[in-house]
């Protein structure tokens, strides 16, 4: 794609896409005329599409070009057609030889050195050289002039001819057509989709001509009529009732028309039932694939299932296993805290017992550092302890817990 800025360059030359056939070249002179003072040469050019050709336009230089493309870039053509001018640049043109594929020259003309309308020489100073498909150039104000669509050298024509597209107006098939003699529908035949049929039962136009032998079809009385004419009663198209061999022959070409398309149906549907069968075959065969697959899937089921019926049982025996369990650490933990108890009392003991005996070590030491006096007066001394009255708990406690102390001295001593 070539840009429009100034800073790029681009070509000089233009091509016009996709001109309708319908345009001939005087249309294409008086599309062209307000720039036939800037352009040098134009040449008619075309592919295989039909109803369409080509034109390369060479202009005096590049600020023509872009005017050109700037004025006539998607313009219509005319005020009643909706095809529109279509231009691209073109970087350049080369010409193949006719062994290569090209189609110019056509049958081996070459082009003249003088214009053959005005008898002008056309040399490289003239403006405005239209070439033709048949590769003879002429001026293009002469060929304006020219009343006649072909080339006035060589008669070839210098557009393409218009092709018929006749297509059936529902499905858009281009086979087996047939027209409707009354209203102008085109449809397929009753052996493609049915649509000239169809439209029959909807308007009830009796008659359509197929298109490609032109024989007219009766569809009231179901066969081919040999000559459609006007009633004198009603104006209305009827059968030209024919006498003889003539009418004889028709039903035997319509009768043979009807066993060619039944032995075409038949073959289609022959190919169709094999169509069917090797489908068949194809799901079978994955049927099988299936069902394999079900049968191991199924294994693997009943595999799990026993695997899962297992777990639960293992499983079952573990809860029982662990009621078992919780009743002994309940019971250890009662045996425990028992022999915790019994062991609380005997450090209780064993504590008291220690007491003592640091009571009676310290009470030995302090009587060892006693004068030898105190010590002969407490050996021999004595220790009463007299009886608690109920009066006087308090002093009673006293002189027991003396006298106590003093009687383990002794025992000591």
């Amino acid at each position: 794609m070539t840009s429009l800025k100034e800073d790029v360059r681009r070509s000089a030359m233009l091509c016009i896409l996709t001109v309708p056939a319908a345009m001939t070249s005087h249309d294409l002179m008086k599309f062209v005329a307000p720039f036939n003072e800037v352009i040098e040469q134009m040449k008619i050019i075309r592919d295989s599409t039909p109803n369409q050709y080509m034109v390369l336009i060479k202009f005096s230089a590049q600020a023509d070009a872009d005017s050109f493309y700037m004025a006539c870039n998607g313009r219509q053509f005319n005020s009643i057609e909706d095809d529109v001018c279509q231009l691209v640049y073109v970087e350049r043109a080369e010409v193949l030889k006719s062994e290569d594929g090209a189609s110019l020259p056509v049958m081996d003309l070459t082009e003249l050195p003088k214009c053959t309308v005005c008898l002008e020489r056309m040399d490289e100073s003239v403006n405005g050289i239209l070439t033709t498909l048949c590769n003879h150039s002429f001026h293009s104000q002469c060929l304006q002039r020219w009343d006649d669509t072909t080339c006035p050298v060589c008669r070839y024509c210098q557009t393409p001819e218009p092709v018929e597209e006749n297509k059936c107006f529902e499905c858009g098939v281009q086979e087996n057509l047939w027209i409707c003699l009354i209203c102008g529908h085109i449809g397929c035949g009753r052996y493609v989709s049915r649509h000239a049929y169809k439209h029959f039962e909807e308007t009830q136009h009796t008659y359509a001509m197929q298109l490609t032998n032109h024989r007219v079809w009766d569809y009231a009385g179901d066969n081919y009529v040999h000559r459609l004419v006007a009633s004198k009663t009603d104006g209305k198209i009827v059968q030209y009732e024919c006498e003889g061999d003539t009418c004889q022959e028709e039903k035997i070409d319509a009768l043979q028309l009807e066993i060619n398309n039944m032995k075409t149906k038949f073959k289609e549907t022959i190919e169709k039932c094999d169509n069917l069968e090797h489908k068949l075959n194809d799901l079978l065969k994955e049927k099988q694939s299936v069902e394999r697959r079900c049968t191991q899937l199924n294994t693997k089921v009943a595999k799990l299932t026993n695997e899962l019926k297992e777990e639960q049982e293992m499983n079952k025996c573990l809860r029982a296993n662990q009621v078992l369990l919780q009743n002994k650490l309940k019971e250890e933990e009662r045996v425990l805290k028992e022999t915790c108890d019994q062991k609380d009392l005997q450090i209780t003991e064993i504590q008291e017992q220690l007491r003592d005996v640091m009571f009676y070590l310290e009470t030995q030491q302090k009587i060892n550092h006693l004068p030898a006096e105190t010590r002969q007066e407490i050996q021999e001394g004595q220790i009463n302890i007299a009886m608690a009255s109920a009066s006087s708990p308090a002093s009673s406690g006293g002189s027991g817990k003396l006298s106590s102390r003093k009687g383990r001295s002794k025992r000591g001593k």
